[in-house]
């Protein structure tokens, strides 16, 4: 899967990501130290991916922590992370099933790509992209060329 760059100092607006969001009931948030557990339980349940988890716990050993939670009801409903893999890299993140296309993704996405541009990046990498559609759409990114391998070559 190839890899994608987002120009950070042109990003679209993230207000109506957050909006939507929030009207499906929905409150994004950085990560609290006392959100590890659960975030944890959340990736592993829902995406069973222990590549994921570990990215996860690296996410919490940064200051800030590099982790964004997305909560309904006070239960995790999906996250995002950065700096993990590399510095400079977005992701991964997922978002709980039935609440997929109700922007709580995007909203996310938002809420690391402008926590990496504060960290004064002008441009994020996004690692092995399923739908790069997706990202070309939202916060228009667009393929590196040869990207293919990636970094993430190395786990097939």
């Amino acid at each position: 899967m190839p890899d994608m760059l987002v120009r950070l100092y042109d990003l679209p607006s993230s207000r109506e990501y957050y909006r939507r969001a929030e009207e499906a009931g929905v409150v994004i948030r950085r990560a609290e130290p006392w959100d590890r557990p659960r975030l944890r339980s959340f990736v592993e349940a829902e995406f069973g991916n222990a590549f994921w988890t570990l990215e996860v716990d690296v996410a919490f050993t940064r200051l800030p922590i590099s982790a964004f939670v997305a909560t309904s009801g006070g239960a995790v409903v999906g996250f995002a992370v950065y700096e993990c893999t590399r510095p400079n890299f977005f992701g991964p993140t997922g978002v709980q099933r039935d609440l997929r296309g109700k922007a709580v993704g995007a909203a996310l996405l938002f809420r690391c790509l402008e926590a990496m541009r504060e960290m004064g990046y002008a441009y994020a990498v996004i690692g092995g992209v399923g739908p790069a559609q997706y990202y070309q759409k939202v916060c228009g990114a667009f393929l590196i060329p040869g990207s293919e391998r990636g970094i993430y070559g190395a786990l097939a």
